[in-house]
């Protein structure tokens, strides 16, 4: 049974699962499915498009599946999917999809702090911890098990490769590899987030290989050719593998 407060608005078309709690001041637009045990506090806001899954908690202010901020948005049926067991923190925004994919995508398991935002489009894997003030501009990817410190600004269409942990602060137009630090100013390879990867269960026998995978790429004047040795040094390496091919189909170049 659900827990909705008398001073919550809840559109009679939304589809509700079982063991929700709504609470004051709570806006559940039309046209939006919300799964089992999801808790709002007050002031949460679920625009139409919203598909969200189980367990999440959402504070208050936060704003689900907003309008787009892009101009090319021309009111067409989009979604934004939120999976099961995510933190949204308060004020956090995110925006449903446009014409392009049709929808923003926020995993499981994700820890979002206070006043982040997620633009349309963006695909935002499992495992996440995004910091306090973070902006994600249009059709971002983050992978799996990515830290994103406070206040960074990421360019539209970029993509951060799975367990990196980026530095507060940061802002950057270019995709972010695997398993790396990044950090200053300009934002660049710092080296092998080696805690991070120690307590993710990677030994240090693969750690030792993925730091010598950025070793050769970065050594080489010309990326390709550092993927290609990389290639033939670990040929078995699924871990080698993803830097390998995260390089090769980056569109916007990798930092260095």
């Amino acid at each position: 049974m659900n827990q909705i407060s008398p001073l919550a608005v809840v559109d009679p078309s939304a589809k509700l699962g079982d063991n929700n709690i709504i609470g004051p001041f709570c806006v559940i637009d039309g046209n939006t499915v919300i799964g089992d045990n999801n808790k709002f506090y007050n002031g949460v806001t679920v625009h139409t498009g919203a598909r969200i899954g189980n367990n999440n908690e959402f504070f208050p202010g936060a704003s689900i599946s907003t309008k787009p901020q892009d101009l090319k948005f021309r009111g067409e049926e989009t979604l934004c999917v939120i999976g099961d067991n995510n933190s949204i923190r308060e004020n956090v925004t995110i925006s449903r999809g446009t014409a392009s994919k049709g929808k923003t995508v926020v995993g499981s398991n994700n820890l979002l702090m206070e006043n982040m935002h997620v633009a349309h489009d963006c695909e935002l894997g499992s495992g996440l911890i995004i910091g306090n003030s973070t902006k994600f501009a249009g059709e971002v990817v983050v992978e799996d098990n990515a830290i994103v410190s406070a206040t960074v600004l990421c360019h539209q269409f970029c993509r951060i490769g799975g367990y990196v942990m980026i530095q507060g602060g940061c802002r950057f137009s270019q995709d972010i590899p695997p398993y790396i630090i990044a950090g200053k100013e300009p934002t660049r390879f710092c080296g092998i987030n080696i805690v991070g990867l120690r307590r993710r269960g990677f030994s240090n026998e693969l750690i030792d290989m993925i730091h010598d995978t950025y070793r050769t790429i970065y050594a080489c004047g010309i990326i390709k050719e550092g993927v290609e040795q990389a290639r033939k040094k670990y040929p078995e390496v699924k871990e080698v593998e993803y830097i390998c091919s995260f390089i090769e189909n980056s569109k916007r170049g990798i930092i260095r």
